[in-house]
């Protein structure tokens, strides 16, 4: 089966320094308990966060999934793995019963590729196994922020709408609170037992759906672990003799050997999204070993980041695609244009899947992150849950129990029924089996891609039948890289931000990328810094400090 998470090739949109430690940049929280909420904990106060004992309250008891041991259990914050093959004769049945009436439900949900067509085979299966009648509004996930705002300014708003947490920039996350309706009268404590693959999400996931004092998202949940990963050539460095860097000058002096111009072969596209990773930026607020309050931009690990990124372009290792900010990165590192690619875990299996039959020499590994110095790396968790559905306020409570029923039923472990049919679709149709692999057809490529796997997920694992030493490979690399991980002083808070900060911490995004490419100075980024602390960092820092003050340290 796939991997959970499902096929989001391009991944996030917002691509910075401060999300190089995490698939976003805007929750740099886990999903450890904390204690009480800051600006009040009724249901309507838009800012702040809740957590502890006020969080548990709010969301649904625990039961964990037994359908399936994974061969590899989650260890220092990794997805679990599964490496042998399903027994499809024999798999589990996670919804006994259809929990859907067929009243319509509109859904809302980014999607990177050709949506679907209305009405396909896919959507039809499903539905029927449901017992839903959804109609789908699927957006581009690569503008899906403005269709986002748009839609929550507006007065129409669809019966459930995914929202990533890489969007919850500006006024999105106040607009959550005040356009989606409290799921605590269905899924709070026992109440979850009704819909049992909801309820065996991970507890920390759950807790980040808290927003406005109430529980109103449904999570994807993600590993703690899942730091993006620096793929690399494996076939190529073979066949050179190169060795894998581990330090950021080996990795710039291999750079300066291993790329050719003339040959248009590259070192590497751009390395921001990995960066902060190697030079241990913290991301968002932390109270330092100092005692002191701070946000990523202040540190100089930050300006250390940039710089070795710099370096990087001034040294023209780095693709001139990648300069330009064009094109497919991932289809120049397969082509061999590039040889090192930054992307998220998922990347792994699509590309080895991909290649297989065009080129069958290819091979991909991740390198481990290194420290900047060539010692271990200073890694920090990443939230357990980064994507959520939600239902919009005032739908009509068949509405709300449909959308309950299709995202319980998009939630089914690995080894079922369920998790079959929403990730490969109907056998013969979309998928024929081969050596007890199953394998999609032309139409299960077209039919069913990222769409009901957006409405929830089970816990997070890795699992690929047709290549289940990705799976291994996957698992071990996040268990390594999780025994260096650290939690900041806001993990475990949903934290919203208060509207007058809306847009403090955009302004740096397109500085950073300029400053790069050659295009800024470095004074220019010190200046937004200061400019940053002036025009209400100061103040926001005040805020924090509140809000930590309240709830303690995550750290």
């Amino acid at each position: 089966m796939t991997p959970n998470v499902a096929s989001i090739s391009s991944g996030p949109s917002r691509r910075s320094f401060l999300a190089s430690t995490a698939v976003a940049t805007a929750a740099v929280a886990g999903g450890m308990p904390l204690l009480t909420a800051c600006g009040g904990s009724d249901s309507e106060s838009r800012e702040g966060a809740t957590s502890g004992k006020a969080a548990d309250k709010l969301i649904p008891t625990f039961v964990a999934s037994t359908v399936a041991k994974p061969d590899l259990p989650s260890k220092n914050g990794s997805s679990a793995g599964y490496t042998g093959k399903v027994d499809l004769a024999a798999l589990a049945v996670s919804v006994p019963d259809k929990l859907g009436t067929g009243a319509p439900v509109k859904i809302m949900s980014p999607l990177w590729g050709t949506p679907p067509k209305p009405g396909c085979a896919y959507y039809k299966a499903v539905d029927a196994a449901t017992g839903t009648k959804i109609t789908w509004q699927n957006q581009d996930g690569n503008t899906y922020g403005q269709k986002l705002g748009a839609v929550l300014a507006s007065s129409s708003i669809p019966d459930m709408v995914v929202v990533p947490n890489w969007e919850l920039v500006g006024k999105i996350g106040n607009a959550v609170t005040a356009k989606f309706m409290d799921l605590g009268p269905y899924l709070a404590g026992d109440k979850a037992k009704k819909y049992p693959n909801l309820a065996a999400i991970p507890s920390d996931a759950w807790r980040m759906g808290i927003f406005g004092g109430a529980l109103r998202g449904i999570p994807m949940p993600s590993a703690p672990a899942s730091f993006i990963m620096p793929y690399y050539r494996k076939d190529i460095f073979d066949e050179k003799g190169y060795s894998v860097p581990k330090s950021a000058d080996e990795f710039l002096s291999w750079a300066k050997e291993a790329t050719s111009a003339k040959a248009k072969v590259y070192a590497c596209g751009d390395m921001s999204w990995v960066s902060g990773s190697i030079f241990g930026v913290c991301p968002g607020w932390n109270i330092d070993a100092d005692g002191k309050l701070r946000y990523s931009i202040e540190r100089p690990e930050y300006l250390e980041a940039l710089e070795w990124t710099r370096k990087l372009f001034d040294a023209g290792v780095v693709h001139p695609d990648d300069r330009a900010r064009s094109g497919d990165a991932g289809q120049r590192f397969t082509a061999g244009q590039i040889l090192v690619f930054n992307s998220d875990a998922s990347a792994w299996y699509q590309k080895t899947a991909e290649q297989a039959q065009a080129n069958p020499d290819f091979q991909m590994d991740a390198m481990d992150i290194f420290g900047a110095d060539g010692g271990n790396p200073t890694l920090y968790a990443s939230s357990p849950a980064t994507i959520w559905s939600m239902i919009r306020k005032g739908a009509p409570k068949e509405t709300v129990e449909n959308a309950l029923a299709a995202a319980d039923f998009a939630a089914a472990p690995y080894g079922t029924k369920e998790r079959m049919l929403v990730d490969y679709g109907v056998e013969g149709t979309h998928y024929t089996v081969k050596d007890g692999v199953p394998v999609k057809t032309d139409q299960g490529n077209s039919e069913v891609i990222n769409t009901w796997t957006m409405l929830a997920a089970p816990a997070p694992y890795f699992a690929h039948p047709d290549f289940p030493d990705v799976a291994r490979k996957q698992v071990e690399w996040q268990q390594r890289m999780g025994a260096f991980m650290k939690k900041t002083s806001t993990y475990g808070m949903k934290v919203v931000e208060p509207t007058r900060y809306a847009n403090l911490a955009s302004q740096h995004e397109q500085l950073q990328i300029d400053y790069v490419r050659g295009n800024k100075k470095l004074s220019d980024v010190q200046d937004a810094i200061s400019t940053w602390r002036s025009s209400g960092g100061d103040k926001l820092r005040d805020w924090y400090k509140e809000l930590l003050d309240k709830n303690g340290s995550g750290n």
